[in-house]
């Protein structure tokens, strides 16, 4: 059991570590910021093609944080890493990475695509005054899947964040958001 939790410790390491990396050139950072707008469109159209009720959901958002080609992998341990960008009324208002690592009964690599809709201001403000937003310490936190979705309308929007997974990609079953930890970077 020993070399596994070495091996998950030290593939959760690599992760943060690659979050936090920065080359110092504005060109490369810019490049990398407009690399991520455009990822965060295609995921936005891919989600609002597929699940309608995301379009309700953005119409009335305070704001939208969109992680498209989050990566999972594991083995008994496991990590997830991950860029996005913030959106407020359309525009960028930030980026954001996303890191996580899990232990359990757990083999392979997904990768995969999310949204958070804010749906209120003080669940939006709570993101961006804390030190890294933790899903399941901060606001409440409801993961919609196809039939959830699908029953949403204006009358039943009660929660602070809606989220969507989508787009998966690879061979690992299951996601969870449980315990990813969301930080604002600059790239």
């Amino acid at each position: 059991m020993r070399p596994t939790l070495m091996i998950s410790l030290f593939l959760t390491a690599v992760l943060m570590l690659a979050g936090c990396q920065s080359s110092g050139d504005k060109q490369a950072d810019s490049t990398d910021a407009a690399q991520i707008d455009r990822d965060v469109d295609a995921a936005l159209a891919k989600l609002y093609e597929t699940t309608p009720s995301a379009k309700l959901l953005a119409s009335r958002a305070k704001g939208i944080l969109v992680f498209p080609n989050v990566v999972k992998a594991g083995f008994i341990g496991g990590a997830q890493y991950g860029k996005g960008a913030l959106r407020k009324q359309g525009r960028t208002a930030g980026y954001y990475n996303l890191v996580a690592g899990s232990f359990g009964f757990q083999a392979g690599v997904q990768s995969f695509d999310y949204a958070l809709f804010f749906m209120n201001d003080e669940a939006l403000s709570y993101l961006d005054r804390s030190e890294g937003f933790e899903i399941g310490l901060g606001p409440h936190v409801v993961v919609l899947d196809a039939g959830a979705a699908g029953n949403l309308s204006s009358t039943t929007l009660q929660d602070d964040v809606y989220a969507f997974i989508f787009g998966q990609r690879g061979l690992m079953a299951g996601v969870t958001l449980e315990g990813s930890k969301i930080t604002r970077i600059n790239p």
